[in-house]
């Protein structure tokens, strides 16, 4: 087949129907295969790409120029594993511009060649955008060649190829090899990240990919953070006489993972102690609870979506990033629907009626609100403390 590229193009992106995108390579030389997504966040992109959920992923960002705050060795989002358990390569619709943050200690795509994510820029992602709101997340291939030279039929081969992430579990990947303690607490200013004092809590954290931030939300309402691998045993957890349990975020389908987290999860609801369940986690508490996922068309992935939560009437602006959802019309008794999706009207938080138990979907420590959501983790210390008392 013969497909002719524009003079300067050094970058692509073949997704598996045979279309090819050209532009202007950034970051790291290669390739990557995963499934395309838009995010509509104007800011936060070092975040966004080293959040674990997007592990498997290509990022378009909807917003044309992502910004100049450059990236910092303090605001990656990943706690454990390589650069390769989150996104796998970036799409822009500008070139990233020189850093003009005070914080910043590095470029965007110079930080992209170092942790070896393949970007793309100067092409249509509005386009991409639509396209993926009518079609759904396409399987792709991400390339950068200097030279301009790419085997495009072997690209959208390998699209074709990739099996994709119904029925994947990569939280395994994603999540640490060993238990640690987690210290630091929330940012301030002009403090930075602050030092935590006596923890009033213990909180262990399965980890399915858990984000900095969330351990950082927990150590400020008063927790020692105990973050465990995501394939632990309810009796190990149990055994730690923790005050309340969190199930973190993470990336790949929840009924994968749950096969093995699902019946540990039961028996942790059993025990009686406080749950709290963020995104991955609230998929896979729904699931012990049994409720049904399935897989989005478009996902929710942006800084801007208003959630309504169902017991306060309150709307928050929230961070979303999932691929998965809860299906609302699977929610057993004795579930309640506490949170809402005012986008679409899915799933975005649930709570059972006779345990403590409650998780939601979206990310209630990254803050677009910008403090919306916190008071879901005031809210899992309150939990805490009754269940003390009981």
């Amino acid at each position: 087949m013969s497909r002719d590229l524009l003079p300067g193009c050094t970058g692509v992106l073949a997704l598996a129907d045979g279309t090819i995108l050209q532009g202007l390579g950034v970051g790291a030389v290669g390739e990557a295969v995963g499934e395309v997504c838009f995010n509509t966040a104007m800011t936060g992109y070092q975040e966004i790409l080293t959040d674990p959920s997007y592990m498997a992923q290509i990022v378009a960002f909807t917003f044309p120029h992502v910004g100049n705050t450059g990236t910092n060795a303090e605001d990656i989002e990943q706690i454990s594993g390589s650069a390769k358990t989150a996104a796998r390569g970036a799409i822009f619709r500008d070139l990233p511009t020189p850093p003009a943050n005070w914080r910043a200690d590095s470029d965007l795509a110079t930080w992209m060649t170092r942790r070896g994510v393949v970007g793309l820029a100067g092409v249509d992602t509005r386009a991409l955008t639509r396209s993926i709101r009518e079609h759904g997340m396409p399987h792709a291939v991400i390339a950068h060649s200097p030279d301009g030279q790419f085997d495009l039929d072997a690209l959208v081969a390998k699209a074709k190829a990739w099996a994709g992430l119904d029925g994947l579990d990569l939280a395994k990947e994603a999540s640490c090899l060993q238990t640690f303690v987690y210290d630091e607490g929330l940012w301030t200013w002009p403090e930075g990240y602050a030092s935590p004092g006596p923890p009033k809590y213990e909180v262990v954290v399965v980890d399915y990919g858990v984000k900095r931030n969330i351990l950082r939300a927990l150590t400020s309402v008063g927790a020692r953070a105990t973050v465990v691998p995501a394939s632990t045993s309810a009796e190990s957890i149990l055994a730690r006489h923790p005050d309340g349990i969190l199930l973190s975020n993470g990336p790949g389908d929840p009924a994968a993972t749950g096969e093995y987290a699902v019946p540990e999860i039961k028996k942790l609801i059993d025990s009686g102690l406080p749950i709290f369940g963020i995104c991955l986690g609230h998929q896979m508490l729904s699931l012990a609870v049994g409720a049904k996922t399935v897989k989005m068309e478009q996902g929710h992935h942006g800084a801007n979506h208003p959630v309504k939560d169902l017991t306060t009437g309150k709307v928050e602006i929230v961070s979303m990033n999932h691929g998965f959802t809860v299906d609302r019309s699977s929610l057993p008794e004795p579930v309640v629907e506490t949170h809402v999706s005012l986008f679409d009207g899915t799933n975005a938080g649930i709570a059972l009626k006779d345990h403590p138990v409650f998780s939601v979907q979206y990310h209630p420590e990254a803050s677009p609100g910008p403090t919306d959501s916190l008071y879901l983790f005031e809210r899992f210390a309150r939990l805490m403390d009754a269940t003390k008392v009981a």
